[in-house]
């Protein structure tokens, strides 16, 4: 073992909350998050800082966490930031909540039994045999075989044989979702999700679909593909949900089964040929549910369990359970070739972790 795979594991194990040890846990933010100095938290403000300078090299609005508590934020705090495809993160979790409610059985399901109208348009989809086939855990993956854009677009191939960035499959499941309510997916969230973990509608905002009609059987009908503009306080709270397995205080909002699933790599999606290799490389062995992560260490010295949402201008919502620590950052592009390296985001990430590991001492 590697001394800093060493390290890292150290970390996890005084670290995660799953050990039980200390009440850091148990701090939940209010109307605004309780703020601790980096070094309350066993962080080193000055390493810490390299996080932050390398966000603002794309401008932008940022915060860190650590304990439930602000370590670091930078930028105008109540801006909204178009989020682009880290909307998919946070409209996966509708998904959690229709399984927590019933109203979805399995991921397993076939998408069309929840959606009579799936894949047509175009009627050349209906032709392949293969929309029978595709099920809401393929629409949640990227591995259903809809081609990029949003709007209603072409299946490339068998459904779970490959994995495809898409905004279309993603798209089609918000449709699931909506059907299943038989209600507006933004006044859901902001019922069952949102309000109750403390976002407003000045915080975020959900745009109806810029792709497709404006309703499906009369509800408005919303996006997972992009569509939701939010500041960084937002991005944060989603993220500590997450961090929480789901739970936000003494309330399960979605379930920890399904949290767990979404930040972490599918057996059956792990190794997938990728479409347009040369853009998403090896997405298929660090994708989860809608949420992207570094299981396969392509981030050396970021954990392992870290994932994070993930859009165009690179906003992220970032996770890491062992280390207790949400960051979000929303603003211009730092991955100018507008590709899935990690290359990218690797600079903003590291530093949050080698403050820890490089604390003065």
């Amino acid at each position: 073992m590697s001394k800093t795979s060493l390290i890292i594991c150290l970390l996890v194990l005084v670290y995660s909350p799953a050990t039980g040890l200390g009440d850091d846990s148990e701090i939940w933010p209010g109307s605004s998050w309780e703020r601790a100095t980096p070094e309350q938290v066993g962080m080193d403000a000055e390493v810490l800082l390299k996080a932050r300078d390398y966000a603002l090299t794309g401008g932008g609005s940022g915060c860190v966490t650590r304990h439930g508590r602000l370590v670091m934020q930078w930028g105008e705090k109540k801006r909204r930031y178009d989020l682009k495809s880290s909307t998919k993160a946070i409209g996966v979790t509708a998904v959690g909540l229709a399984i927590k409610d019933g109203k979805i059985k399995s991921l397993q399901d076939p998408a069309k039994k929840y959606h009579p109208g799936f894949g047509v348009p175009p009627k050349s989809n209906a032709e392949t045999g293969r929309l029978d086939k595709i099920t809401l855990f393929h629409l949640a993956t990227q591995t259903a075989g809809f081609d990029k854009s949003g709007g209603y677009t072409e299946l490339l191939f068998e459904p779970g044989t490959k994995w495809s960035y898409s905004d279309g499959g993603p798209n089609w499941l918000a449709e699931c979702i909506t059907l299943a309510y038989g209600q507006d997916l933004n006044k859901l969230m902001f019922e069952r999700v949102f309000g109750p973990i403390g976002i407003n509608k000045e915080d975020l905002a959900w745009r109806s679909n810029a792709y497709r009609p404006k309703e499906i059987n009369g509800i408005t009908r919303r996006e997972f593909g992009s569509g939701i503009s939010a500041n960084v306080n937002a991005m944060a709270r989603i993220g500590y949900l997450y961090l929480r397995r789901g739970r936000w205080r003494d309330r399960q909002i979605i379930p920890a089964s399904f949290v767990d699933m979404a930040r972490k790599v599918p057996e059956a999606v792990g190794g997938l040929p990728v479409v347009r290799k040369y853009s998403y490389f090896n997405a298929s062995d660090h994708y989860g549910l809608l949420w992207w992560n570094n299981a396969d260490g392509t981030m050396a010295k970021v954990p392992r369990d870290a994932y994070f949402s993930w859009g165009l201008y690179d906003s992220l919502i970032v996770v890491m359970p062992s280390l207790d620590i949400v960051a979000a950052r929303a603003g211009k592009s730092l991955n100018k070739a507008r590709n899935s390296d990690y290359k990218a985001i690797e600079p903003f990430m590291e530093p949050i972790v080698l403050s820890l590991r490089e604390k003065k001492q």
